[in-house]
């Protein structure tokens, strides 16, 4: 398994363009499946999970032509779909939460599908329910088979009805809407998710031939059609990425330029940054972060303690909870993070702690940053990263550290940041991968 040796201190400079969103490509790339006509989709970010999913689609048949490492075509005109049955599938989609966003199309169109125990970061407790109270309510039934962990659904045919969502989930709104472009009637889906990646799969499936209205609020309608066609698509630059690079300029005191991040999709990210006293300038469509020596996290109004958390788009992504974490600690003035969803991502703080951070962990939701205004730089450690996001900020940590880390099991890493060493070394990091 790779690490990271990173020397810490070094002050980095340049021009850096985010990847495609790892989350709309899970939604976008699964969407394939719903017509046996070629799609083609652009800015695809080569990382990880988003190769495993492609390597899935290959193996039940769906053809695949990379143009290139950032584009693909898919055609899903002759797909076995008993392959989701079998051991190679369960192995490899244990690994991958993406893999079940593969139910609402399949089930859309061959009216079976089958769903995987979810695989993925180990966060907290991941639930299906929305997905699976969803599609019960189009008409599918179901049978969950303890001894491998899967949901096996099968229908009739679907048919158009009205949701109310127990919860906005993105990839439970997203696997319904996929189900229901080809369902019988119209389904209208309330307190769906409305983040930009479901706003981009609605759009597709729109120029698909799918018939969705409402899209970019919580109400969405859809009259089901009966077939759907061949498009192109272009993913959203990864608004992750874009946060992670804003934190990490400001944290080693850099004069980056993050190019080209669709500043009309960011949403409150640029406003949270600059809440904790980050300085940026933005230039068409590009962010420039100066170096910056010290930066000072805002207070509210009547003087109480900011506080950060995660909340449904447009609030802030939860994705970015554990880079802002990070950031405060090199800032002057206090911070609350409230992580609502996961009960397990705030638990990579002890690593931050060892590295001479003042975090108080308050309970499994809650941390208390106090930064010191660079008082007491970072030190280097040996650590290991628990999830995709936890271990960017603790690279992050790392290249504002003094001396050297080693950061182990980056495989997390490399599942949601395409080449993250290479293109941070070419701004002038110190990152080699052994």
């Amino acid at each position: 398994m790779a690490s990271f040796e990173v020397e810490g201190g070094r002050r980095l400079k340049g021009e850096i363009i985010p990847q495609g969103a790892k989350n709309e490509a899970l939604q976008i790339i699964s969407a394939v499946l719903l017509t046996p006509e070629p799609v083609t989709i652009h800015n695809i970010p080569d990382i990880l999970d988003v190769n495993n999913l492609i390597d899935l689609l290959g193996g039940m048949g769906v053809k695949v032509n990379r143009i290139d490492r950032q584009t693909c075509t898919f055609q899903a005109d002759d797909v076995d779909i008993n392959y989701l049955r079998r051991d190679e599938f369960k192995a490899k989609s244990g690994h991958l939460r993406g893999s079940v966003m593969f139910a609402g199309p399949m089930l859309g169109r061959w009216k079976k599908a089958f769903i995987p125990k979810p695989g993925g970061d180990k966060i907290g407790r991941r639930r299906l329910d929305t997905h699976i109270l969803g599609f019960e309510k189009l008409g599918a039934e179901f049978t969950y088979f303890p001894e491998d962990g899967f949901f096996y659904f099968t229908t009739e045919g679907l048919k158009g009805t009205y949701l109310l969502l127990d919860e906005p989930s993105v990839t439970g709104t997203a696997n319904i809407v996929m189900a229901a472009v080809l369902a019988e009637g119209t389904t209208t889906v309330y307190n769906a998710a409305c983040e930009p990646y479901l706003q981009q799969l609605c759009l597709m499936l729109n120029n698909m031939g799918a018939k969705i209205s409402g899209v970019g609020s919580n109400l969405l309608s859809i009259q089901g059609v009966d077939r759907l066609y061949g498009t192109e698509h272009r993913m959203l630059p990864d608004m992750i990425e874009i946060g992670s690079f804003i934190g990490l300029a400001a944290m080693t005191q850099s004069d980056i330029t993050i190019k080209n991040v669709r500043l009309d999709q960011l949403g409150v990210i640029p406003d949270r940054f600059q809440q904790l006293g980050i300085q940026m300038n933005f230039i068409d469509d590009d962010i420039h972060v100066p170096a910056q020596d010290l930066y000072e996290i805002q207070t509210y109004m009547d003087g109480g303690v900011l506080t950060m958390y995660d909340h449904p788009w447009p609030g802030l992504t939860p994705d970015l909870l554990s880079i802002i974490l990070v950031v405060a600690t090199q800032a002057k003035g206090s911070l609350l993070v409230h992580q609502k969803m996961f009960e397990s991502r705030l638990f990579f703080v002890d690593k931050l702690i060892d590295m001479g951070a003042r975090i108080i962990l308050c309970d499994p939701h809650r941390a208390t940053v106090i930064g010191l205004g660079r008082q007491y730089p970072l030190r280097g450690i040996k650590m290991s990263s628990p999830d995709i996001r936890a271990g960017v900020s603790l690279l992050i940590a790392a290249l504002s550290a003094e001396g050297k880390s080693v950061i182990q099991n980056v495989d997390q890493i490399d599942r949601g940041y395409q080449n993250i060493d290479t293109r941070l070394n070419a701004l002038g990091a110190s990152i080699k991968r052994v």
